[in-house]
């Protein structure tokens, strides 16, 4: 008995030896470790991680738990976005694609198809789209004076109707008047209910975010058999669409003219040539406006958001002034920037680019595009990729980013 409680403790103590050696030697490992990887701050994370280009994160968001929490988080999600550089959203028809044909790109996603239960022919009683009639989406990023060319993998059938904070509303070819809010990157996507149902030719959509609200609104603008053009608008909160009363009868001439968000409202040009004011609706509380332009509008002017403010770019004989408007209330258009040197007469203004404030121009003769560089006060063409010129004449300003609608 005796010689079996001596064997016992002998065991348990090297057991005990053995532990402590074993976490000696991951405790030593553990501060090798720290000498060779020091452990960063989370606000030093931050700061590298709100510098890398939006490919970057949805995967960088997978390293550890750490990385993921910062990267999902609405504060990281809305600074990023506030860093990003304006690009410009397209669809394109597939066999005028500069590369292979979408079925051989992996991981391609298609829009309408996400929707579908089974590989049947039709979905809640409508029949699906055509092959002829799908588009690829695709975007143009300026660097350094060049475009180049981005691709989401994605396809769908129907055309953008508006953009806004890297949400783009689609239409829903899957049902007829219907549509789809989508974030290219993430490739998260709603369909939002039906609302009434009118010809592409007499309406009009608007996509905006309401800062007092933090909500998403899309705004249906639609001419009647009589006229007068009507409204409806949804926050994407709730997804219902709500009647609210429509501009005044004889203020808009047509409604193809897409509408530009901006100092809280949505700006449209009514008429086609020589407007001399804008509709505007302002967002918090659905009330109609005009405003006076400092000049009348002609064929190649136009109207674009720029950080923040309302800008109208006018062509007077051979310069474009910029104008700027900074708010609704008692605010007047102040002249910016004259552009005296190198002006083209159908020079059309696409978009300000975010960060430097640079205006992108096309030209309605050819679609070449051309950036006018503030600081340098420099217009200069965009040298573009080989296949640029056979991209959609419709390009519409967007910002790559993760936000989502909730």
């Amino acid at each position: 008995m005796a010689v079996s409680i001596r064997n016992k403790s002998t065991s348990l103590l090297r057991l005990a030896q053995e532990r402590a050696a074993s976490k000696k030697v991951e405790e030593d490992h553990k501060k090798q470790e720290d000498i060779a990887v020091p452990c960063l701050s989370k606000d030093c994370i931050w700061n590298i991680l709100i510098r890398l280009p939006i490919n970057s994160l949805p995967h960088s968001r997978f390293v550890c738990k750490s990385w993921y929490d910062i990267i999902n988080s609405p504060t990281f999600i809305d600074a990023h976005l506030h860093r990003s550089q304006t690009v410009l959203i397209f669809l394109c028809f597939q066999h005028r694609r500069s590369l292979s044909s979408v079925k051989s790109v992996p991981n391609t996603f298609s829009v309408e198809s996400s929707f579908l239960p089974t590989k049947s022919g039709s979905i809640f009683g409508e029949p699906t789209v055509s092959s002829k009639s799908i588009f690829y989406m695709g975007f143009m990023e300026f660097k350094n004076g060049k475009c180049q060319m981005g691709e989401y993998n994605i396809t769908c059938s129907g055309n953008i109707r508006g953009t806004c904070n890297g949400l783009v509303l689609l239409d829903n070819k899957l049902k007829k008047g219907g549509l789809l809010v989508m974030n290219p990157v993430t490739r998260k996507i709603i369909a939002l209910p039906l609302g009434t149902i009118s010809s592409p030719h007499n309406d009009s959509y608007g996509f905006a975010f309401i800062n007092a609200t933090g909500d998403y609104k899309v705004v249906h603008l639609f001419r009647d058999m009589l006229g007068y053009i009507n409204c409806e608008t949804l926050y994407l909160g709730t997804r219902v669409w709500r009647e609210v009363n429509g501009p005044t009868f004889g203020l808009f001439g047509w409604l193809g003219n897409n509408p530009v968000s901006a100092i809280d409202a949505l700006h449209w040009i009514p008429e086609i040539d020589r407007s001399d004011y804008l509709v505007s609706m302002e967002m918090e509380n659905d009330k109609f406006t005009t405003i006076a332009l400092p000049q009348s509008c002609q064929k190649y002017d136009g109207i674009i958001e720029m950080g923040g403010f309302l800008c109208f770019v006018t062509h007077e004989e051979l310069n474009v002034d910029v104008w700027i408007l900074k708010g609704l209330c008692g605010e007047v258009w102040t002249k910016q920037h004259c552009i005296t040197r190198g002006c083209i007469l159908d020079m059309v203004p696409l978009l300000s680019l975010g960060v430097s404030g640079d205006i992108i121009f096309k030209r309605d003769e050819d679609g070449s595009l051309y950036i006018y560089n503030f600081e340098l006060q420099e217009l200069r063409k965009i040298e573009m990729e080989a296949a640029g010129l056979l991209q959609s004449n419709l390009y519409m300003p967007h910002v790559n980013s993760l936000v989502s609608w909730k």
